[in-house]
């Protein structure tokens, strides 16, 4: 199955998220040591079939390079010699930590699991790639009332008991 990965690189760990083989929905795969990262998706890719990668380009809020951009960079050349038929898209990951946090307390996780860096990453990864494939999709989900059918409208008048 084709799959599209998302790529949180860190100096120290790295977030990863796949998306569904129908290139909708992105989910939280894996957290690795960086230092790792390219083996992991090597046996990732001979399980799966790797179409692209989406890794998360660190800039500032005015786009000027942040500090971890040279980190990145290195990242990028180590991952395009080692899958050079892959294509890489870069998506800024501008408030994807702040994302991801707000996603855990929004989903109820416990303060004492927050602080977990390794969720943040993975979550940070999914919230990349999601990004991406909304934008990739084309997909407008917005419904129009007169397409719904009126077995599921709400306007439909209902019985009194």
């Amino acid at each position: 199955m084709d799959r599209i990965i998302g790529i949180d690189y860190g100096r120290k760990r790295t977030g990863l998220a796949a998306s569904d083989p129908l290139r909708i929905f992105a989910t939280a795969l894996d957290t690795v040591d960086s230092t790792k990262l390219i083996d992991y998706l090597k046996n990732y890719a001979e399980k799966e079939t790797i179409i692209r990668f989406v890794v998360g380009y660190p800039v500032n809020l005015d786009g000027s390079p942040s500090e971890a951009l040279s980190d990145v960079d290195a990242f990028l050349k180590t991952l395009g010699k080692t899958f050079p038929d892959i294509p890489v898209t870069l998506e800024d990951e501008r408030f994807t930590s702040v994302l991801a946090h707000r996603i855990m307390i929004d989903g109820g996780m416990k303060a004492k699991d927050r602080r977990n860096k390794a969720s943040v990453d993975r979550i940070s990864a999914a919230i990349l790639l999601q990004d991406y494939l909304d934008r990739s999709s084309g997909a407008v989900f917005a419904v129009n009332p007169d397409s719904v059918p009126e077995s599921m409208s709400r306007n439909k008048t209902r019985k009194k008991r």
